[in-house]
């Protein structure tokens, strides 16, 4: 299958159908609770509605923010989340996106992150490299004079002690997007240790920045390991080089 060009497909549709919802919230109302107790408001449906037209032609396994999972038995599982970030889209924030990722016996295989607003393509098949509309990226050389990160930190954290490391802090709300920022090097980190973000929001952009030469890491240093579902909150740092995972976990660990 042309896991390229499905994900493309699903994702210009969405883009088409729900693009008269941004920043309407008298537009918009709940028609639901997805697995994780989140709010699914409508343009949340009509975008997995597009997906699932999509995909359930394939009998492939389908892991959704809003229906939870499918399981039809394959090889193949698509993760989704049909709008990460879906407080910005609603709210009129600029910084939103459609998750596409791709698992063959639940081994990354291909990665699809899709930002509206800038019509930016991330992609990655596993060991082929990381892309942005068709061109490479990597993440950004570490440089401990100029450092930006962004960060969802829990209750425990001396964030201030992180904060008087870095140049400057960005937070986006938008975590899977975010991953991506680290990915083409205009983030050197993002850290989510709340915990909050699930497999649907990260699946995709996993791929794109292990393929881009990212760390991928639990709050304790230890490489990130999840299942495939739509449930499980995760703890979560996505760096750019161990100098700056060895900084944050220095941070946390204080």
């Amino acid at each position: 299958m042309k896991w390229d060009e499905i994900g493309k497909n699903i994702a210009k549709e969405i883009e088409s159908s729900i693009l008269k919802y941004f920043g309407k919230k008298e537009k918009s109302y709940v028609v639901g609770k997805s697995p994780s107790g989140d709010d699914t408001e409508i343009f949340d449906k009509i975008s997995e509605d597009i997906a699932l037209k999509f995909l359930k032609p394939l009998n492939v396994n389908i892991v959704s923010e809003e229906i939870g999972i499918i399981d039809n038995g394959s090889e193949w599982t698509v993760v989704i989340d049909p709008v990460d970030g879906s407080f910005n889209f609603i709210n009129g924030i600029p910084f939103f996106a459609f998750c596409f990722g791709v698992y063959k016996n639940n081994k990354p295989y291909y990665g699809l992150t899709y930002e509206f607003i800038t019509k930016s393509f991330y992609e990655a098949y596993y060991k082929k490299g990381s892309y942005l509309n068709g061109e490479k990226i990597k993440v950004k050389e570490f440089n401990p004079n100029d450092i930006t990160i962004s960060y969802y930190p829990n209750n425990k954290t001396d964030i201030n002690k992180l904060r008087d490391k870095v140049k400057r802090v960005r937070i986006f709300g938008a975590f899977g997007l975010e991953m991506c920022y680290v990915a083409k090097g205009s983030l050197d980190a993002v850290l989510d240790i709340r915990p909050k973000v699930r497999a649907v929001d990260i699946a995709s952009s996993y791929i794109i920045c292990k393929e881009a030469g990212a760390l991928i890491t639990d709050e304790n240093g230890k490489e990130l390991k999840f299942k495939l579902n739509a449930t499980d909150r995760l703890n979560i740092i996505v760096a750019n080089s161990k100098e700056m995972l060895n900084m944050i976990l220095e941070t946390l660990q204080k």
